[in-house]
């Protein structure tokens, strides 16, 4: 017999939301809420679904997620449909399952656990959940904050269920995440006939000691809670497709910089710049900012999810800020403690995406002891 949480589960994975679409996920969640005396307030952005659901007053303690995900990829390569989740070998396999639906499963079941066992708890549970998330992430929990902080509306504590460890429940916390920066910089030269070398400029030529500058460029030194900013190139595009005799007029690269705590935006576009200088390119430069670092440093909160963590699994968890980026990027604006929390992240993403059926039942179990430590076990 199915446990509460793998039920709900199964039913949030049935549900082919694809990113930004929500597709009713959160209609499910706010029907189990609103049952237990949840205020619910739903919020759609440009056709981008959010949902924000509280129940008390003071402390505020915020469950984060998504209930959007990535695409299945083939389906011919899956061993079930994706999107009718099934079990095998106590193993569920379904898109989302991991990232993040199992989590908003045991978020839920364990609130619901919860506040029956302490209906006078003192303190404020709170639900945030996007759709916009695996996509633009513009019109979802960015939007939500400014929102909340309009209403000066204070958090106090925020758990992601963003899938972080790495082999056994329990390995990893996420404390923090890099900053994240993408830049498309066009250089351009003289587009002409190939065989005449002298009448046209080569941006290609020009480009390689400039991106081989970039390349082997020293950000930074990390620090101890996160490694060396690190820059990786990820498309570079010129001239006319099947066409062998004309040198372009221009070369866009497309890179990614993931940066930590130890260097600014400011700083970046600064030593760009300067080496485009360097190397007399002309160019033009157009910059997609993500987020910035963010870091935990307060104890209390990783405390206690560690303490919740040992006792259900035995695990002494290490904390981590590697990775890509998260909406915890968007929370940080709070100037509250932060954590992610959820799943084993070795299969998100991929075909044949799944979840541990003990490891769903004992994230439910952590969460809700959280809470316990939180608001009862003070």
């Amino acid at each position: 017999m199915d446990y509460k949480v793998v039920k709900l589960a199964k039913k949030l994975v049935s549900i082919p939301s694809i990113s930004p679409l929500d597709l009713g996920c959160q209609d499910i969640i706010s029907l189990r809420l609103k049952k237990i005396g949840f205020i619910i307030k739903n919020f759609i952005f440009n056709n981008t679904n959010n949902l924000w659901a509280y129940k008390g007053y003071g402390d505020n303690f915020v469950f984060l997620g998504h209930t959007d995900v990535v695409p299945p990829g083939n389906l011919n390569q899956w061993k079930f449909n994706p999107f009718k989740p099934t079990i095998e070998n106590n193993i569920l396999y379904g898109r989302g399952i991991s990232d993040m639906k199992g989590s908003i499963a045991a978020m839920v079941i364990a609130v619901e656990n919860f506040v029956k066992k302490y209906p006078n708890y003192l303190g404020k549970i709170s639900f945030l959940i996007t759709s916009d998330e695996e996509s633009k992430a513009l019109d979802g929990t960015k939007k939500v904050i400014e929102y909340l902080l309009r209403k000066n509306e204070i958090i106090k504590y925020c758990l992601i269920g963003e899938p972080t460890n790495k082999k056994k429940l329990g390995d990893t916390i996420k404390n923090g995440r890099r900053g994240s920066l993408n830049i498309q910089i066009k250089i351009y030269g003289i587009q002409g006939h190939i065989a005449y070398p002298k009448l046209l400029e080569n941006p290609i030529h020009k480009s390689i000691p400039f991106l081989n500058d970039l390349i082997n460029l020293k950000w930074d030194n990390g620090n101890f809670f996160f490694s060396k900013s690190s820059l990786q190139i990820s498309g570079i595009h010129s001239g006319e497709k099947n066409c062998s005799n004309v040198v372009p007029g221009s070369l866009q690269v497309n890179l990614n910089i993931r940066f930590n705590t130890e260097i600014t935006l400011q700083v970046i576009k600064k030593k760009i710049k300067f080496l485009l200088l360097k190397h007399k390119l002309k160019n033009s430069i157009y910059w997609f900012f993500s987020g910035h670092p963010f870091l935990t440093k307060k104890k209390k909160f990783l405390s206690i999810l560690k303490k919740s963590i040992k006792q259900v699994v035995n695990l002494k968890s290490s904390t981590s800020t590697s990775g890509g980026t998260s909406d915890g990027r968007f929370v940080n604006k709070m100037d509250c403690e932060i954590l992610e929390f959820g799943l084993i992240n070795s299969t998100i993403h991929k075909v044949n995406e799944c979840a541990n059926i003990n490891d769903l039942k004992n994230l439910q179990k952590i969460y809700e002891l959280t809470l316990k430590n939180i608001f009862i076990n003070k």
